[in-house]
């Protein structure tokens, strides 16, 4: 029989007990026990101490070093940061004159200035103290809310092309001067990458892979820009909006809830954070992003702005070339002929034994094309999974979810994807302890 955890924390402390004498032999036991527990409580002191002081190791303090360790890797290029005290981290920092203490302590230490990681206690922060990062931060959201001003706009000039040298809303002139700031927005990302990759020594990320590939895949600097502004204006809205159809499906059905926070429990761990590494192994998690992605698409009427460029027949139907080419997922995914009930919120529907397991979201199945298919559709596809997954992983298991009042209203309005008309309220109460 193999031996317990509990078991092997005794062998040590009792191979240090004296041995026991027939006399007084009552009294002897108990004072071996009591030996024994001092012992299992320093042990356990000591292996307390030991795991603080390896998260306190890591830049920025124990918090950061705990979840670089719950994710099951060690950062490559971590945020520079202060460790503070063991477990406390930076708390002694945010005390009195705060601002001040974390100016100078940024002034310390190499690239802090723009940003800096702290922890305090349990809770991971990152502050700025640069102005180039807040006026970043600033310019990068006016364009997006600019640009989804524009595509929500119903452009005259689209219907009536002879109006477009009078642009009578303004659109082209506002389209022209929006341009050039993406333009140089996204292509100064591209030249910092550019430069931190000559210079060695930076983690890879999307950008650097994008880079590595303009050689083999004759990409030029415009293409990669594209690409990038897409996920960074697509990519904002779509994941916000998703996530929160989900959650708004988590407070109306319990049941999903509950076997989320089963499934969550099993693999991850009620007092555990959740890793990366464990998102494959969370399918019921995954079928419930499928069916809020069926039920609700951020994007309903995929390709609204692309056109036949040639001449085809579909369902024996002429579409000349020219023709704009609109697919309307939203109807799709309601449609009684492709799903069993299709009204109803079913994430078991994806599950192995369900009718649809194994329908691929990415765009391999025609069934459900959320991010579009072919060569045209979303390239941030994969990595917005992945993280709406591993985000909606983290929320799920830390908090549960009930409606803040009254019913969840599902009410739709479109403007650049489909929102929820009445934004969600909802009350959250922590599941385990930090």
């Amino acid at each position: 029989m193999e031996s317990s955890a509990a078991e092997n924390w005794w062998v040590l402390p009792l191979t240090f007990l004296p041995p026991i004498s027939g006399q007084n032999e009552s009294a002897a036991t108990l004072s071996a026990m009591a030996t024994s527990f001092v012992y299992l409580a320093i042990f356990a002191c000591l292996a307390w101490a030991g795991t603080a002081l390896l998260y306190w190791a890591h830049p920025g303090g124990p918090a950061w070093g705990k979840y670089w360790r719950a994710r099951g890797q060690s950062p490559r290029c971590s945020i520079p940061g202060p460790k503070g005290l063991p477990v406390v981290g930076s708390l002694g920092l945010m005390s009195g004159l705060a601002h001040c203490s974390l100016a100078a302590e940024a002034a310390r230490r190499p690239g802090a200035k723009r940003l800096m990681a702290l922890s305090l206690g349990p809770v991971r922060a990152v502050v700025t103290s640069h102005p180039d990062s807040g006026e970043e931060v600033e310019e990068l959201l006016e364009m997006v809310h600019e640009g989804y001003d524009l595509l929500g706009k119903e452009n005259w000039c689209d219907y009536f092309p002879g109006l477009a040298a009078v642009d009578p809303q303004g659109v082209g002139a506002r389209c022209a001067e929006l341009m050039p700031r993406v333009n140089r927005f996204v292509r100064g990302i591209i030249q910092e990458h550019r430069g931190k990759a000559i210079a060695g020594g930076e983690a890879r990320d999307f950008v650097d892979i994008l880079l590595s590939l303009q050689e083999s895949e004759g990409l030029a600097d415009a293409d990669i820009a594209a690409v990038l502004w897409e996920m960074i204006f697509r990519g904002t809205d779509a994941m916000a909006v998703l996530m929160e159809w989900t959650l708004a499906r988590v407070v109306l059905h319990p049941d999903v809830q509950a076997n989320v926070h089963r499934e969550l429990d099993a693999v991850v761990g009620r007092s555990n954070t959740v890793a990366e590494s464990a998102v494959p192994s969370l399918p019921y998690l995954q079928a419930l992003l499928k069916e809020a992605l069926r039920m609700h698409p951020p994007g309903p009427l995929l390709s609204w702005r692309h056109r036949a460029i040639s001449d085809t027949y579909v369902d024996g139907h002429l579409v000349p070339a020219g023709t704009t080419a609109m697919v309307n997922q939203w109807a799709m995914s309601r449609d009684a002929d492709v799903w069993d009930g299709p009204l109803e919120f079913q994430p078991e529907r994806f599950l192995p034994g369900g009718k649809a397991h194994g329908v691929s979201v990415l765009g391999a199945d025609g069934r459900l094309v959320p991010f579009g298919s072919g060569r045209r559709s979303c390239p941030g596809k994969s990595l917005a999974m992945t993280t709406v997954t591993a985000w909606m992983a983290t929320l799920l298991h830390e908090f549960e979810w009930t409606p803040a009042s009254g019913a969840v209203d599902l009410s739709e309005v479109l403007r650049l994807s489909c929102e929820m008309a009445v934004p969600l309220e909802v009350r959250v109460s922590a599941r385990r302890n930090v």
